[in-house]
C-alpha cells in the first residue's frame, strides 16, 4: 500500500512539473526534452495528457529536425485508446503531411477510421495484420491498449443496444471461449450485466440502462424561455 501511495505522489509531482512548463513558456524548445520524458512516463505509468502531448507536436512543427517518430507513435496510439474523445484528430492535425504518408502512420491513420465508424471486426484484423506496429511500442502500452479498444467498444455498443448478442460483443472486444466467459462474468459481477437465454437467439447480455439506449430516460429539456424569465421582461417593456 505505502508502495502504491508513493508511485501516485510521484506521477503527481512529473505531472505538476509538466504542467509548470507548459504555464511558463509552451512555445519554448528547450522543454522539448522534458515533454518526450513525459510521453515516455505516461507510457510506463498508465497515465495521460492530451495538453503535454499537443504541445509536444506544436514544438515539432517549428524543430522539424528534432522530431522523433518513435514519440509521434506513442502520442497518437495514447490518443487511439482515449477514444470516444477526438484527441487522435486533434493530434494528428499538428503532424506533417510528410510524415502522417509513413507506413506507421497510415496504419494508425486506418485503425482510427475504423473506431470512429465503429467497424472493430475490421479494426482487429488490421492491428492483427500490422502486429508489429503496436508492438513496436513499449509492453507497457500494449497490455492497456487493446483493454482501453475493448471498453471503447462497449461504450459504442452500449449507445446501441439493450440487448447485444453474444456473438456481436465477442466479435466487438475481439474475445471467445473461456476469456469471454470470464469476461462476462467480471461484468456481471461489476457493470450491472445480466445474461439472457433466447431460444434460437443464443445468449444474449443486458446491458444497464441508459438515456441512449432507452430514450425514454432522456430527460425532457424545454428550448423555450423559462416562464421566470418572461416575466422579468415585461417590467421592462412597459
Amino acid at each position: 500500500m505505502g508502495r502504491e501511495v508513493l508511485q501516485q505522489q510521484q506521477k503527481q509531482q512529473v505531472a505538476s512539473a509538466v504542467e509548470e512548463l507548459l504555464a511558463v513558456n509552451p512555445y519554448n524548445p528547450d522543454i522539448l526534452p522534458d515533454l518526450e520524458n513525459y510521453v515516455n512516463e505516461q507510457v510506463s505509468s498508465q497515465t495521460y495528457s492530451l495538453d503535454a502531448n499537443l504541445c509536444l507536436l506544436r514544438l515539432y512543427q517549428f524543430e522539424p529536425n528534432r522530431m522523433s517518430t518513435q514519440i509521434v507513435s506513442r502520442i497518437l496510439v495514447k490518443a487511439l485508446m482515449a477514444m470516444p474523445s477526438p484527441d487522435f484528430s486533434l493530434c494528428l492535425f499538428l503532424i506533417p503531411e510528410r510524415v502522417q504518408m509513413e507506413e506507421q502512420f497510415k496504419t494508425l491513420i486506418v485503425l482510427s477510421h475504423y473506431l470512429e465508424t465503429g467497424r472493430f471486426s475490421q479494426f482487429w484484423d488490421e492491428a492483427s495484420k500490422n502486429r508489429h506496429i503496436v508492438e513496436a511500442v513499449p509492453e507497457e502500452l500494449v497490455a492497456g491498449f487493446e483493454q482501453a479498444i475493448q471498453a471503447y467498444a462497449i461504450h459504442v455498443l452500449s449507445l446501441t443496444y439493450q440487448r447485444v448478442p453474444k456473438s456481436v460483443l465477442a466479435e466487438a472486444i475481439n474475445i471467445e471461449g473461456l476469456a469471454l466467459d470470464k469476461f462476462l462474468e467480471h461484468h456481471v459481477a461489476n457493470s450491472g450485466w445480466i445474461l439472457e437465454k433466447v431460444q434460437g437467439r443464443g445468449q444474449l447480455i443486458v446491458l444497464p440502462r441508459s438515456e441512449f439506449n432507452h430514450p425514454e430516460l432522456k430527460k425532457n429539456t424545454d428550448d423555450g424561455i423559462p416562464l421566470d424569465h418572461v416575466a422579468r421582461i415585461f417590467p421592462i417593456l412597459g
